[in-house]
């Protein structure tokens, strides 16, 4: 293995990071134009924000109970109930902040899964999407 000198490859990571990234003026800019648009860009980031670390939470107690020999307790389901419960409290807050109906968020998933999957999942067609299946 070569050695890396961390030093060099911060330079590389700030030659290669959008200037938005590190400009507070840029940055600024982007939150005033996600706001012209209808975006509340604090609750959005909020949102993002709040949904990466529950469900990460929610994952590490997945991990625990795969690959470390943690017990399913009633506590651990209540654990993981309640993890839940804030990945949805952060999933409505994104909905708010982006204008989107909850329901019709809901309801477009599952119109895209039922174009997807007409006779029930097939590993092909999630590994081979038709174009615009996002």
């Amino acid at each position: 293995m070569s050695n890396i000198d961390l030093n060099i490859y911060s330079d590389f990571v700030d030659s290669v990071m959008s200037n938005k990234s590190k400009s507070l003026e840029e940055f600024i800019e982007v939150l005033r134009n996600l706001e012209q648009n209808g975006i509340n860009a604090p609750l959005l980031n909020t949102a993002a924000i709040g949904l990466s670390g529950e469900g990460g939470e929610f994952s590490d107690i997945v991990k625990k109970l795969f690959f470390q020999g943690k017990p399913i307790t009633e506590d651990v389901k209540i654990h993981l109930f309640k993890e839940l419960g804030d990945i949805i409290f952060y999933w409505t807050t994104a909905c708010k902040a982006l204008g989107f109906n909850p329901d019709e968020v809901i309801a477009g998933n599952q119109t895209k899964l039922s174009a997807r999957y007409p006779n029930g999942f097939s590993a092909v067609k999630s590994e081979n999407k038709a174009k615009n299946d996002l």
